[in-house]
């Protein structure tokens, strides 16, 4: 799988190093303690099969922090894009 970082190009995915789902959203610190909101943060995941976005960071490049869109069955990537800051 190679993936395309928008500073340095296409790349081998040695490069990279997943980070995790992009689509969660850490529970609000400021509110209540909510333990069901904390457990399903931490261990419940999707296992989607069509197009999932994942953080990847250019861990031996530019060290950019990546959205990456892909197919989980067959690596195909869909887009990559910068994470917000």
């Amino acid at each position: 799988m190679r993936l395309t970082c928008p500073h340095c190009g296409e790349r081998p995915h040695d490069e990279f190093a997943y980070r995790g789902d992009a689509t969660l959203r850490r529970p609000d610190p400021a509110a209540p303690a909510d333990p069901e909101a904390e457990h399903s943060f931490v261990y419940l995941r999707d296992n989607p099969v069509a197009g999932h976005r994942e953080h990847w960071l250019h861990a031996f490049g530019c060290r950019t922090l990546l959205v990456v869109t892909r197919d989980p069955a067959t690596h195909a990537i869909r887009s990559i894009e910068l994470a917000a800051p």
